[in-house]
This record gives C-alpha cells, structure tokens and sequence, in this order.
C-alpha cells in the first residue's frame, strides 16, 4: 500500500448490473458443464442488451447444457423478474453462438499445460480481517447490503441494478475514516418527488439507515463521512434496459479495487485449465498465507505462464518492503513447497466442482465461503516458520 496521507476510491456493483449478470451466466455455464464432466473445458462469453441475451464462446464436453432453461433460472434468481425492471426473465430472447474449442489449444493443455499465456495477480494485506484492501471490503459490503434489504422487502422499492462506491482516507499508510460514500441503486417509481425527477428525502434516509451505516458501523461519522446517493435524482430505468453488459468488463470490481495492478485476463466463464483464473486464486491463497503468517504486511504476487507449458516461467513477490525476510527468499519458498503447474494449482485449491457461479458477483477474494479454497490460511504457520 502506498505510504503517506492519501485518499483511496473502490467501487462495486450488485449482482443485477448488466456485466455481473453475464458473468453469473457465463459461470452458471461452466458449472453445469462440471456437474456432468469434470474435464470439460469452457470458455463461456455471454452479452445482454434489451430484451436479449446472447451467449457464445467454445466448450468441449461430454455433458448437455440447457441453455435456454439455464438463463432464465440465473435472471429469476437475480431479480428480473417484473417487467418493470425493464428485463424479464421470462419473455426475453436468448441466443446460443456456443461452438468447440480449438484443438490446437487441447494439444498442450490435455498434456497438463496452462490454457493461455500472461501474467497473474494475487494479494494480501493486513488492513482488514479479510486481509484485503478496506475500500473494496466495504464497496462489497455495501452492493450486497443493497441485495439482502431488497430480497427481503426491507426496502420493497429497490431495483435489482446498482452501484457502491468508498473513498477512504489514509494516513500514514493506515486507513482511518471513511470520507464519502456513494450509492448508485435501481428503485421503482413509488419514491419519486411530485416533480418525478428525483427520489424524495426520505427514501435517501432510508438507504443510508437500512444499508450505509449498517454496513459501515463505527467507520461511520456523520459530521465526517459525505453519503451521496442516486446523485442523477433517479434510477429507474435500469439493467440492461440502459446499458449493455458483458462477461469480464468488472475486473478490478473482481479483484482488489483500483490501487492493485491486474493481470488483464477475466475470470468468469473459463474453467480452471485457464491460467487467468486459476492461477489468480492460487496467487491470492499464497499473497493471503503470507501475511496470516505475519510474513510481511502486505504482499503482492505475480505468476506468468506459457500456453501449453506446465511450469510458470516467473514467480515474483513483492511485500513492499514490510516483509520479515527478503523477497527473493519468500520465492524460494513458494517454489520448493507449492507445485504451481495448472493441474498441480487445480488439485490444490479443488477447482474442478462446480462453485463458480457464486464467486461472480461482489468480489472472487475476502470471502467466507467454505468452497473458496484460495481464502484458507492453512498455510500460514508454513510462512510463520520461515522468519530467518
């Protein structure tokens, strides 16, 4: 983490924003590929737009997928269920342009080889109990908020679209306060002013009560902290009635805010063989076990690959100069104790069962979930040890 007085931003999006409904679908795709043939590959793209769904990639598999059946039960599980969302699960169009994945690219990866060439990110750092960023913790915290008090009608006139956003303030590197607050949330007409253009007082009163501090506990100072909420005035119209969406436009929402550098390579839709999101995950497990170890502070770790080999061809840590020890020597100690191959990182972490569709909305890292293998720190006692 940067050092000094600073202020730093991360934002998040409800599982209804058009991209993160196409990643639900595309990881809704690749799981029921799993449940029937666990060596199935898949790289699933979906798009939406008005009243269409349209999902397309290659997938080389034993199984069957209903697609049609499948799309329509991620839409009504997400909410879009009314027509007055401007999408409906039931009556919109779906286009299947799914095809087979090239057997050039199986040549190298049936002989255990990565599905793809780049580099990876994973990291850690000691400024939450999730060890992650604070600003992309409670970004995430918020949208899913915005989940739980319209699914339980604890705020009836909330849409399934939205948008949080955490500036939080900093010194000396240490998050102390958080500045502003945005939220960006999809509501029905019933909250409207008389002049229609606008929610009334009231509802924004109820947002912040039911969903910003809640959320943001003793972190919230109302002399302080600047809640701005539906600044447009309002947000009906929403989902993909206003804006397209696509599997994969959310990486930085999927990862560790915006001060973190990514790899480029999106995680939904693709199955384990690609290193884009397998080894992402095994990087985070390790940055994470680092600093549970109280190893280092803070760590950043970058993992590169080749299309069809087996072994990465570089392993890079950096703990920003919090580390106990010398970078150089906590890689050694990655390479001698972890087989970081695509099939060695696939055994470990148990990534051929079908989990993913819940890891692509509100964040793949920091989360309790029993499946998210990368998220144990059963290593840390490992990285403990090795402080000489």
């Amino acid at each position: 983490m940067k050092k000094g007085d600073f202020l730093l931003t991360s934002e998040s999006v409800t599982e209804g924003h058009p991209d993160k409904v196409c990643d639900q679908i595309s990881d809704a795709v690749l799981d029921e590929v799993i449940k029937q043939d666990k060596m199935g590959r898949v790289a699933c793209e979906t798009f939406i737009t008005v009243g269409l769904v349209i999902v397309g990639g290659e997938i080389t598999t034993t199984g069957y997928v209903n697609l049609n059946s499948l799309v329509r039960g991620v839409l009504k599980d997400i909410g879009y269920t009314d027509s007055k969302y401007g999408f409906n699960y039931e009556n919109c169009g779906i286009l299947n342009a799914i095809g087979m994945q090239s057997p050039d690219i199986a040549m190298g990866v049936d002989k255990g080889g990565a599905g793809d060439q780049g580099a990876m990110i994973g990291y850690a750092c000691n400024e939450s109990k999730e060890l992650m960023p604070l600003p992309i913790m409670l970004a995430h915290k918020l949208t899913l908020r915005l989940a739980e008090v319209r699914k339980k009608q604890i705020l009836g006139f909330i849409g399934p679209d939205g948008k949080s956003q955490v500036t939080v303030q900093y010194k000396n590197g240490k998050p102390v306060a958080v500045k502003r607050v945005v939220i960006a949330t999809q509501h029905t007409e019933e909250i409207l002013d008389k002049s229609g253009q606008k929610i009334t007082n009231a509802s924004k009163e109820k947002i912040k009560k039911e969903v910003i501090i809640p959320v943001l506990g003793k972190l919230y100072n109302p002399k302080e902290t600047i809640c701005s909420i539906n600044e447009t005035g309002k947000f009906v119209i929403g989902g993909p009635q206003s804006d397209t969406g696509m599997t994969g436009r959310k990486l930085i929402v999927d990862t560790y805010g915006a001060n973190i550098p990514h790899g480029g390579g999106a995680f939904s839709g693709k199955d384990s063989t690609k290193v884009d999101r397998s080894a992402a995950y095994m990087a985070r497990y390790l940055a994470k076990n680092i600093v549970a170890g109280k190893l280092a502070q803070e760590c950043m770790i970058q993992l590169a690959y080749v299309i069809g080999l087996r072994e990465p061809v570089s392993v890079m840590v950096d703990t920003k100069g919090t580390g106990k020890i010398s970078d150089e020597k906590i890689t050694k100690i990655i390479r001698d104790n972890f087989n970081l191959s695509p099939s060695g990182i696939i055994d470990y972490l148990k990534l051929r069962r079908p989990i993913f569709r819940k890891t692509a909305a509100y964040g793949h890292f920091g989360r309790k979930d029993k499946d998210f293998t990368w998220e144990k720190t059963d290593k840390a006692k490992l990285f403990a040890s090795k402080t000489r």
